[in-house]
């Protein structure tokens, strides 16, 4: 399994549960980890045979900073589905964290992986 990843991809969002939080954007970071066979890619040297590590941020981008969720929890569950359905991967880790949400902390958030359902076994 190869991997491509993503790190500390900010976007500004409205997140979180108090009434304050509805009304701002809060910089969100995002990490993702996609499992996806490079071989093609690599022999070819073509995009069109790669995982678009930039179509992915875009559309991270764009649906995160779009979006209103309470939880970092939906966020993470939502973008983890999007990536799955919409990119091909098979498996991914991502990691949301939104940075000081809590006094003394660094940040704060979830770590979700999820895979793609393997088909029923044909009788």
């Amino acid at each position: 399994m190869d991997i491509v990843y993503l790190n500390d991809l900010r976007i500004d969002t409205v997140i979180g549960i108090y009434d304050w939080e509805r009304r701002i954007k809060q910089t969100i970071s995002l990490d993702l980890e996609m499992a996806t066979d490079v071989a093609k890619a690599a022999v070819s040297d073509n995009i069109e045979d790669a995982l678009d590590y930039k179509a992915v941020a875009k559309r991270m981008i764009d649906f995160i900073g779009n979006s209103e969720f309470l939880l970092v929890e939906t966020l993470a569950e939502r973008a983890a589905q999007i990536i799955l359905n919409e990119f091909g991967v098979s498996w991914l880790r991502l990691k949301v964290d939104k940075q000081g949400a809590v006094r003394g902390a660094r940040g704060v958030g979830v770590i979700i992986e999820r895979c793609q359902p393997k088909e029923p076994a044909q009788p």
